[in-house]
């Protein structure tokens, strides 16, 4: 059972673990599935099953961060909109909860043993090659869960894991799709293209008639609205300076840091599975290995040829370092009472009866008081000032709703009230203006049109402003002069785009109707692919789109206007498909990518059927 977890580690199994645990779900908190308070207030009921609304805050974060860890430099999380943030987290928790169910009702089960197998190789939790459980617990710490936390949301994700397997592994073709769709796929084209240019500067376009268009599209022309906001600012990074953090407080945290530091033990076992009935059996197989050991085998041999658990047998039964927590309590009870090389006798966990080895111990590298320092300081010096920016924070909020201008908050709180430049409701280039939802507070009933203050907006989890508006501009009519040069250039775009088009559709006509000779010059492609390279992709699009020429000497005509406005003829005079045999490696690749692709198809299927079956509301 183990082996075949270890050998579907490179596939699914991988994929799941690796990219999603370990990498999605680093980027949020685990309250997204265990921290739900108890709370009446929920944002979904999915066949009786509630989502709470922590649940669903969580994991807008979550999309939030990985939108940060995904862009980089570049994610600005003003742009975020969330509504949609929000619609789209409810529906991949409601989806979750739908797959869980399935998985449940279908009993898909992942045991205990090949969970604890699963952690031991992965390798995010490994140092040079070992798995090692102080880097499992930096890991899962960082990401923000517990042990029992992780293992259980690891085990969540590894029965949909296994659901969808089930379900898109079951996918098959047959002969003759696999003979069609590479009869398609291997399809060449002959064809032809005379290119017509939407030439802009050879198109006249009078003041009249740009004045014309003007006059009949005024309301296209009119400057923004806008306004000018004032604004108070409140930043963490300000405090720090404000609070301070005693030697006594430093030591004392320090020994709290060290403490946590366990010990590292090397284990390596012979493992016997039993269930109830065959108990006895494995007992006295157990009994019979531990006897050969005493009478001088070697242990790392007898694991290799007795040991049922093939994920550790082939390296002598060596588990690799770790601490405790990591496994089965009888198991590690045993380990930790070995002395170094001491065997144990047999003990039973929930996997069966094992022998244990005890192949080396290592202490924890204690760091420095001095060291550590800076670190510690800082830390204790950041609860402080989260307290005192969560206040100041609140104090904001409440003058700010309680006054009617931002003066009196910016006083209270040693602020001053800066201004903003003129912006409009696509937001400005750079400071608050181009932050989203301050455009969104700028523009709302609230502050636009009554004059309130706003209430608090985090611009970051480190900065926090409120805002009101100074100056609201009115959209204006633009002067003619001012917008001629875009008309113009305007009108000569459309112009040539038309000329084209009606050139190039008069041909077309010609040629169908046997004018067949043209003094432009057909630019001709043979044998092209789907995915050939030096073709406009539209171009190549519509040549795959047009029907078969009945005849050599009829070929099929279309057209395409490209995106800068040029007319593209385009002649097929030829269509080639496959004519040899497929090889059985060719017929075997195809028929795993028609067999993947029609596997997916029947696990979106099967999430269609959930969803259309299921009870749900949202709130």
């Amino acid at each position: 059972m183990l082996q075949n977890i270890r050998d579907n580690s490179q596939g699914w199994i991988a994929k799941t673990i690796i990219g999603i645990i370990v990498m999605l779900l680093a980027l949020t908190g685990f309250d997204a599935i265990f921290n739900a308070a108890s709370n009446s207030r929920n944002a979904a009921e999915v066949n009786g099953e509630e989502i709470s609304l922590d649940e669903l805050n969580q994991a807008m974060n979550m999309q939030r961060r990985q939108l940060a860890q995904q862009l980089g430099g570049d994610f600005d999380p003003s742009l975020l909109d969330d509504k949609l943030v929000r619609e789209s987290s409810l529906r991949a928790l409601i989806d979750r909860a739908l797959l869980l169910q399935g998985a449940q009702n279908a009993e898909f089960a992942f045991s205990e043993s090949a969970l604890d197998q699963l952690i031991l190789q992965t390798p995010e939790f490994t140092v040079d090659g070992a798995f090692n459980a102080a880097r499992f617990d930096q890991v899962i710490q960082q990401m923000g869960y517990t042990r029992l936390q992780f293992r259980e949301l690891l085990k969540q994700e590894m029965l949909i894991g296994q659901l969808r397997a089930g379900i898109s592994g079951s996918g098959f073709v047959t002969d003759e799709q696999i003979e069609a769709f590479a009869r398609l796929e291997q399809q060449t084209r002959d064809f032809a293209t005379i290119t017509l240019p939407a030439d802009a500067a050879a198109v006249e376009v009078s003041d009249d008639e740009a004045r014309k268009y003007y006059e009949e599209n005024t309301g296209r022309f009119r400057s923004p609205e806008q306004v000018v906001l004032e604004y108070v600012e409140l930043t963490k990074d300000s405090f720090f300076d404000q609070v301070e953090a005693s030697d006594e407080e430093v030591e004392q945290l320090y020994q709290q840091r060290i403490a946590n530091l366990a010990e590292q033990r090397r284990a390596a076992h012979i493992l016997v599975e039993a269930d109830g009935s065959g108990d006895a059996d494995a007992k006295a197989k157990i009994e019979g290995i531990a006897k050969r050991l005493t009478e001088g085998e070697d242990f790392a041999a007898l694991a290799k040829e007795m040991s049922e658990d093939p994920g550790s047998a082939s390296e002598g039964g060596d588990l690799g370092f770790a601490g405790p927590g990591v496994y089965d309590p009888a198991f590690e009870e045993a380990l930790y009472e070995l002395e170094k090389g001491q065997v144990s006798a047999p003990v039973r966990s929930d996997f069966g009866w094992h022998l244990i080895k005890l192949l080396g111990v290592q202490s924890p590298e204690v760091p420095t008081l001095e060291s550590m320092k800076p670190e510690l300081i800082r830390e204790l010096k950041a609860e402080q000032v989260e307290q005192r920016f969560v206040e100041a924070s609140k104090q904001l909020e409440d003058t700010a709703f309680e006054s009617s201008d931002l003066v009196q908050p910016a006083q209270e709180l040693g602020l001053s009230v800066q201004t903003t430049e003129a912006f409009g409701r696509e937001g400005g280039a750079d400071g608050i203006a181009a932050n989203r939802q301050v455009i969104q507070a700028a523009f709302s009933d609230e502050v636009l049109i009554d004059g309130a203050n706003s209430s608090v907006i985090e611009l970051d989890p480190d900065t926090v402003v409120a805002v009101r508006v100074k100056e609201h501009l009115q959209p204006e009519v633009l002067p003619f002069d001012e917008v001629k040069d875009d008309i113009i250039a305007q009108l000569k775009r459309s112009k040539a785009t038309e000329q084209a088009q009606e050139a190039g559709e008069q041909l077309i006509a010609s040629l169908r109707e046997g004018g067949g000779e043209t003094d432009r010059e057909w630019q001709a492609v043979e044998a092209a692919a789907r995915n050939q390279e030096g073709v406009e992709p539209a171009v190549l699009q519509q040549v795959f789109r047009m029907a078969k020429p009945q005849a050599s000497e009829a070929p099929t005509y279309g057209s395409v206007t490209l995106p800068g406005g040029d007319f593209v003829i385009v002649r097929l005079t030829g269509v080639s498909e496959p004519k040899a045999d497929l090889s059985e490696e060719d017929k075997q690749n195809y028929r795993r990518f028609l067999a993947s692709r029609s596997g997916q198809q029947d696990f979106a299927a099967y999430r269609q059927m959930l969803q259309a079956d299921a009870e749900i509301e949202t709130f």
